[in-house]
């Protein structure tokens, strides 16, 4: 069985190689869950740690070959876990996300494109920047970004801010509900070294950020807005599939004349078909001409079984509003 996994390895890390090479991007996926050949397993790499995540407990009964295998595969500096599924076992809960070689500082300073992130490896469920976004990141800044005022809705630590601000965005607005969005989202910008006179960061839920801005008329030239697939908070319960066009017609509204909009979406179980359609609707209804100028689906690292498939999950649309 070890063998097994530590060919799977192998096929993956030479299907990236080339990734490894680049100076500009330090961290990446190598392996990815089912059309890597083992379902319901990630593996990224950031600047010489592995990150394994596990999606079930079943998977996750393979541990030790698994980590075996990925040991004998490449040089690194350590490895890490995340066990994303309900174990009901408090040994299992109660482990390290650490696992063996060194530990990494706190914060990782990985580089994006030639941008710096801070991440935190054993820091919770989350690392603190979402790998798949990469591609959408580097469009933002290269081409999207020479504009008065950005917000970036869902913010988690502003990612998207940063490379906005990076790209020429005079001033930034990050919005998320989340208590510690605030100091991470701080931490974001001090590692690119960006003044933060300019970049407005608020902890507040998104959906009242939108009443507050409409209310008052506040527009802005380009407008992130990926949430979650679901979210749950003290007010109200958020679906992609059935609240995401009411989303966007608050998105719309909020936005300038000639503004862009970067819709995204996780959701696996809509396609992109009718993710255009969601956002046909939601422009349709105000009355509102646009134009969907780029598409992007998964970056290449994520490896798919195919680009119809159900694990090329994102979708994320630039859209020009007139």
């Amino acid at each position: 069985m070890n063998n097994k996994y530590l060919k799977l390895f192998n096929c993956a890390l030479e299907l990236r190689k080339d990734f490894f090479k680049d100076e500009n991007t330090t961290a990446f996926r190598v392996f990815n869950s089912t059309a890597d050949g083992i379902t319901d397993l990630t593996i990224d790499y950031f600047d010489g740690f592995y990150l394994i995540t596990w999606f079930n407990s079943s998977i996750y009964q393979n541990q030790t070959p698994i980590i075996n295998a990925l040991k004998k595969t490449r040089n690194y500096k350590g490895i890490y876990q995340k066990k994303k599924f309900n174990s009901n076992d408090k040994d299992i809960d109660n482990i390290s996300d650490f696992l063996c070689g060194t530990q990494a500082p706190s914060p990782l300073i990985i580089k994006e494109n030639g941008v710096n992130f801070a991440v935190h490896l054993d820091d919770g469920a989350m690392t603190g920047i979402f790998l798949d976004q990469k591609d959408v990141r580097k469009r933002i800044k290269e081409k999207y970004s020479n504009v008065n005022s950005m917000l970036n809705t869902f913010s988690y630590t502003g990612a998207f801010s940063v490379v906005s601000a990076l790209g020429g965005a005079k001033n930034t607005t990050s919005v998320d509900l989340a208590n510690r969005s605030l100091p991470k989202t701080q931490e974001q910008f001090k590692v690119n070294n960006i003044n933060l006179v300019n970049q407005n960061i608020i902890v507040q839920d998104v959906f009242d950020y939108f009443k507050y801005a409409i209310k008052n008329k506040i527009k802005f030239d380009l407008v992130v807005v990926d949430p979650p697939s679901f979210a749950r908070s003290k007010k109200r319960t958020f679906s992609v599939a059935k609240d995401y066009t009411t989303l966007l017609k608050d998105v719309i509204q909020i936005t300038s004349k000639n503004g862009v909009i970067v819709a995204s979406t996780n959701y696996s179980k809509l396609s992109m078909r009718e993710f255009k359609d969601f956002i046909n609707t939601a422009f349709s209804s105000l009355n509102i001409q646009y134009e969907i100028e780029e598409l992007y689906t998964l970056p290449d690292d994520f490896h798919v079984i195919s680009k119809e498939s159900k694990d090329n999950y994102l979708k994320v649309a630039f859209i020009r509003k007139f």
